[in-house]
């Protein structure tokens, strides 16, 4: 269970770090050369080194193209556009809007039952965003904004959308297409890094890059590196051994209120009213979503149970 706390702390630090290399560069050379040289690695240690090879039918590398141009392009860069006009935990609370657009699009497209619980609970948890959202911020306001919404939070919003759309294709990628997670996950962060880079080469100041202290930007580049695509993505992989799918995404939600305590502590940002109003109606709507799931068969792995005691989202 300790592991499971220590997983969303390192994806909540993310968000911290993140906050702090926007201070000496742009969004996108950040997303550029942090998926490009994470793709370079992941690639390099499963071709060199467990000699995994990249073999897809036609449609499938369009889907790993697509997969690199949205999951990790496009999100990336709407994620960290909207992290630098916004709170860092006001960012990942938003984000946390992923379980309920996957539970919708997974309904829609692989005609996966909604009972009416879970119905109630993704109503519950659509509504516990109206809070946040409609709290802005004059630094947001001055950006811009689309009725009641300023475009950095609809920029987060479509990042994480799109993020669901991306999943979508790596699930297709690895059980239609054959190929592993972590292949798919290299081929698509150096595809979507490489065209980060090129935007950025396009928009950003490049004299010689865009970055204003190469020391600190060193810092953090490398401290998300290691702490999202090195630590968190391999203990995800380990506790979905040990707990169900179901169980490590309800414990996901605790990913903004770590997100929050690093921002107050580290940032100096102010942990506001319509944040925590909007913390505890998400939280009912994901209680009430995943103890439906339980209903239907979803329990705790364990060592000494058979594998058909659990059942997979």
């Amino acid at each position: 269970m300790i592991l499971v706390v220590l997983l969303y702390a390192l994806f909540a630090s993310v968000f911290t770090v993140g906050k702090e290399a926007l201070e000496v560069s742009t969004p996108l050379f950040i997303v550029g050369t942090r998926m490009t040289f994470a793709g370079v690695l992941m690639l390099s240690y499963l071709l060199l080194f467990k000699r995994e090879k990249l073999v897809l039918s036609g449609v499938n590398w369009m889907r790993l193209c697509l997969l690199g141009v949205i999951n990790i392009y496009l999100v990336n860069a709407l994620e960290f556009w909207g992290l630098k006009y916004l709170t860092s935990f006001k960012t990942c609370f938003i984000y946390s809007l992923s379980p309920f657009v996957s539970a919708i699009l997974s309904y829609l497209i692989f005609s996966e039952r909604l009972t009416k619980g879970k119905w109630i609970g993704l109503t519950i948890g659509f509504l516990g965003f109206i809070p946040i959202l409609t709290h802005s911020t004059e630094i947001e306001n001055a950006v811009g904004q689309l009725w009641i919404f300023s475009w950095p939070e609809l920029f987060v919003v479509g990042a994480a959308i799109l993020s669901c759309w991306g999943w979508i294709l790596l699930r297709q990628l690895v059980r239609e297409g054959g190929c592993s997670s972590l292949m798919a996950n290299g081929a698509s962060m150096l595809i979507g890094g490489l065209i980060a880079l090129g935007h950025s080469a396009l928009v950003d100041d490049w004299n010689p890059v865009p970055v204003t202290e190469m020391a600190p930007f060193l810092e953090t580049a490398l401290l998300m590196l290691l702490l999202s695509n090195l630590l968190a993505y391999n203990l995800y992989g380990y506790l979905l051994k040990r707990f169900t799918a179901t169980f490590i995404s309800f414990a996901g939600f605790t990913t903004p209120i770590f997100s929050a305590i690093f921002g107050w502590l580290l940032l100096d940002e102010t942990i506001n009213l319509p944040f925590i109003l909007s913390t505890a109606i998400v939280f009912v709507g994901l209680l009430f979503f995943y103890l439906e799931e339980l209903k239907t068969g979803y329990t705790v792995q364990t060592s000494n149970l058979p594998k058909t005691a659990t059942k997979a989202l």
